[in-house]
């Protein structure tokens, strides 16, 4: 079991949900962004979800793109990635994977990628824009150094695809709630749980659902049939416009919506 596994069955054994919280590298600077991951595990966090900022984030909805462009404008370079993962992986045992876009992982270099990650502390990636069938040199660098690989299913997706998608993952699989980009809605889909239950069907274990995801009680509907919530845009709009200490609140509010029973893996 890995550290990501470890820790979503942690959470389910203590009766919850497990939450996956986002924040982007590098914003406002580098130092307060290591200090914001490090109060996401203060304050009911179950795993980490760091995203280097990318200069054609397509999946990102504005709130993140605009915090994104803005590490960028500061200055962010790749290495500062690695120095974030190993200070926060200093600082806490709450897991920290990687949402990256791959072309800066192919820039950097698969093998070398996957070694600095692992050597920083490191627990996986998340790749947003490849699929499995497209992923073999990360495949084979992800089984040699032990990093999760986390692919993502999205309610379009063929019966095929999910079957590729389940048997490729490690960690967990990022379950898209709705087809577009990043951001808070009123109403989550009702394609997330059948999603959910799709990819029950073809054999996953860990289905944590992410997009749109921005109140208690969305991950507290969630948890009911997932596994785990993803939340990004409204901790980086807490971070934004009020610190670390309007992060800390709004993560201990979101973390209230995680206590449920155990999903059931048969809906």
């Amino acid at each position: 079991m890995s550290r990501v596994e470890a820790a979503i069955q942690k959470a389910h054994d203590a009766g919850r949900g497990a939450f996956i919280g986002y924040l982007p590298v590098g914003f406002p600077d580098l130092q307060t962004s290591i200090r914001a991951a490090i109060t996401l595990a203060e304050n009911g966090v179950d795993v980490i979800e760091l995203g280097p900022p990318y200069s054609d984030p397509v999946m990102d909805g504005l709130v993140i793109q605009e915090a994104t462009q803005a590490a960028l404008a500061a200055g962010f370079r790749m290495r500062d990635l690695f120095t974030a993962v190993r200070e926060i992986s200093a600082a806490t045992d709450v897991p920290v994977v990687v949402m990256t876009y791959w072309n800066p992982v192919m820039q950097y270099g698969v093998d070398r990628y996957a070694d600095d990650l692992l050597a920083a502390g490191g627990a996986g990636l998340i790749t947003p824009d490849i699929t499995p069938d497209a992923a073999e040199e990360w495949i084979a660098a992800s089984k040699r150094t032990g990093l999760d690989r986390i692919f993502l299913a999205a309610p379009t997706s063929t019966d095929e695809r999910l079957d590729l998608v389940v048997k490729s993952s490690t960690g967990f699989i990022y379950t898209v709630s709705t087809m577009g980009i990043t951001g808070e809605r009123a109403e989550l889909d009702k394609a997330a749980r059948i999603l959910v239950s799709r990819l029950r069907d073809h054999g996953a274990l860990r289905a944590c659902v992410g997009i749109g995801i921005s109140t208690a009680d969305q991950i507290a509907g969630i948890i009911e049939y997932a596994d785990g919530a993803i939340v990004g845009t409204a901790l980086v709009r807490a971070l934004r416009d009020g610190g670390l200490d309007a992060l800390a609140a709004v993560t201990k509010s979101l973390a209230a919506g995680t206590p449920s029973a155990v999903p059931s893996h048969e809906n």
